[in-house]
Formats: structure tokens, sequence, C-alpha cells
């Protein structure tokens, strides 16, 4: 167990045998409490008692009794190993995430209706162009290029979307689609919600999700399509990101919800004022020309997308001069946590913060068909 050779360059400098049986007990007293009574039962064993009994005389100290050896294997991992265990952890951990390696990393298109038609019956959405500079800005700084798009009419909007799902997106890892403007119900399959073009026609949320799917865009299959929408009743936020799998809406609800009391104390923040206004339009009873679900919908459930809603669907979703509650939060969410967290867990801290504002109750949600973790690209 100690080869003797492992102790005679310090024993032949030390001198007369006696110092050397010293200082052969010293060094075995540095390997354990163990160490001395071991070596002399080693010793017994193999025929060396004379000089057993020599180290016994030149010990000053009483031998203390030699106790059973606890002899268990011991696993040894060579350092390929532990590189090869290592490197497969960071395999499950990257194949749970999605890999954002382009710069850019995608497209994304923001689609701001602020003047609606008179005939339209809808009102100006005061406060929009300042969601719109934000997230502008925000997404810009994420490594994202932004087009803007302002005041469409529906077939305009539809025009744009298809444009940017016909791109090739093969050299990029993304798509972001942001929808500002007034929104409704609809009938779905999938996607509840529509939103509005200026000229009062509407798009379902379906429809617009579907022109990104595996099926109708195929560079972005396997890449998250995020899609962000400001509005009520089904709308679509202006957040949308159709670039790599990834669809988040956000949608608003003509319903004013006033909450409910809690046990637990609340932030106490000013009721909605006279500049508060809501994105939601009346919800007009379904009839013979009612929009028909998109025939795509029919396609295997889309992969890769999410879609997160500023209110839950039915209920409003509120809007003051200074912007939505939606998209302020989103904003300082991103700027706070975008380097350290991923994007379901920021949409939480979206959904806690708005949830707590106001009188009138709105809360944020979202359709998540997300495979893996997604990350932004940050500097």
């Amino acid at each position: 167990m100690y080869p003797f050779s492992l102790f005679l360059p310090p024993l032949q400098s030390a001198g007369s045998r006696a110092d050397q049986a010293r200082q052969l007990i010293i060094d075995l007293e540095t390997r354990g409490r163990q160490a001395f009574p071991v070596f002399l039962s080693i010793l017994q064993d193999t025929g060396q008692a004379d000089l057993a009994d020599m180290l016994l005389q030149e010990c000053q100290s009483p031998l203390a009794p030699v106790q059973p050896l606890d002899l268990r294997p011991v696993e040894l991992e060579l350092q390929g190993e532990k590189e090869h265990k290592s490197s497969a952890v960071d395999k499950r951990s990257r194949d749970l995430v999605y890999e954002l390696k382009a710069d850019p990393c995608g497209h994304c298109l923001i689609l701001n209706n602020v003047n609606f038609s008179r005939d339209s019956g809808l009102s100006t959405r005061v406060g929009s162009d300042v969601d719109c500079e934000k997230l502008e800005r925000r997404f810009k700084a994420l490594h994202f290029n932004v087009l803007t798009r302002r005041d469409l009419r529906a077939q305009e909007m539809v025009l744009e979307l298809q444009e940017l799902a016909q791109q090739n997106h093969s050299a990029l890892d993304c798509c972001i689609v942001v929808i500002l403007s007034h929104g409704c119900q609809t009938s779905h399959i999938q996607f509840p919600g529509g939103v509005y073009g200026t000229d009062g026609k509407r798009i379902p949320i379906e429809k617009i999700v579907n022109y990104f799917n595996g099926s109708n865009c195929p560079s972005l299959r396997g890449k998250p399509k995020l899609f962000f929408i400001q509005a009520c009743g089904g709308v679509v936020n202006p957040l949308d990101e159709m670039n790599t799998g990834t669809v988040l809406l956000l949608l608003f609800a003509e319903q004013k919800d006033r909450g409910f009391v809690v046990d637990c104390d609340s932030p106490e923040d000013e009721a909605p004022g006279a500049s508060l206004e809501s994105d939601a339009t009346p919800f007009r009873t379904l009839s013979g020309n009612v929009d028909e679900p998109d025939a795509i919908a029919c396609l295997p459930t889309p992969s890769d997308i999410l879609v997160s809603y500023s209110t839950f669907p039915g209920f409003v979703s509120w809007r003051e001069s200074t912007g939505s509650w939606y998209v302020e939060t989103l904003d300082t969410v991103l700027e706070s946590y975008a380097r350290s967290e991923h994007l379901q867990n920021m949409l939480l801290r979206v959904a806690n913060a708005v949830s707590a504002k106001g009188s009138y109750k709105q809360i944020p949600g979202c359709f998540n068909f997300l495979r893996k973790k997604f990350f932004f690209m940050c500097d």
C-alpha cells in the first residue's frame, strides 16, 4: 500500500538508523492516522517483524491499535470522460434553447394603425405611436431588422404579412410580427380574435399566424415565430414575431374587468383617467357573411409559434396617451431581463405587472407552441 521506495529519499538524508526511523514515522503520520499502524501490520505480515519492532522502539508514543481497513473501490474519472459528460449536459441544455446565431437574427414587422376611416366607426388610437416607437427601439437593440407600416387598410396589412412570409428566412433565426390596432372577436379553430385595418375590415389572428406556419413558410420551419398583438377582443399586439417558428399574439376584449378583492395588499395604482381608452369594438352576432376560419387552420398544430394576448379574450386592453399598459410593461421587462431570462418567463412578469394596474383590470396571456426556450440576442 505504501511502497518503501517512496520514503527512501527523505530517509537516506535523515542520518542514523534511529533518525531514519523517526523520519519514517513522521512521514507516515502525514498520510493519515491509520498510515503508521497499517504500515507496521504490513511489515509483520511480510516477514519483516524486526523492522517493525525497531520502529516501535523508536516511536516514543504508544501505538494506536490497528483499526480494520475500510477498503472501498475508488472510481477514477479521467479528464476526457469528465469533459464528455460536461459536453453531454451542455448539449442537452442547448437542445432546449433556440439558437440565435445570425446577426441580425430576423425580421420584425410592426403594423401600427392609428387613424381609422370615418365609415369604420373606430376611434383614433391615441398613444399608439408611443407604443410603436418603444418597440422599434427595443427590437433594433435586440438585433432585429425592423420595418414599420402605419395606417394600413386590411388588404394592405395582408399584403405586408404575405410579403414577409414569402421572403427567404434561411439565413435568419427568428421572426417577429407586432400589430397595434383595434381588435374584435372572430370564429376560430386555433387562435381567437382578430384585428382591424383602418377601413374597418377585420383580419383573423388565425389567418395572420398561418401565413408563417411550416406549410406556408418553409424557410421558417423549426424557427421561432413571435406575434405581439395590442388590441381588444382578439387582436394581435405590436410585437408579432414570425421568423423562427414562434408566434405571440396579444388580444383584448370588450368587457371591462373590475377585478375582485384579495386578502393581500395590492399595488395602489390610480384609477383610469379620462384619457384612458380601450381598443375594444362591439361584438357582432355571427351571421351568414361572417369571416370563416382560414382553410390553413386544418393543418397540423403549428410548432414554434407563440401568440401572446394583451388581455384575456373578451376583455378590454387599456391604452392611454402615453401608450398601452401592455406595451409599456413589455418594453420595461425586455430592457431589464432580456439578457438573463427567456421569453416565456418574461411574459409571466408582464402578466403579473399588468394585472396589478388600475381600478379596471387586465391580464395578458398567450398561446404557446414553442418547443424550446427563447432567449433574445443581447449586446
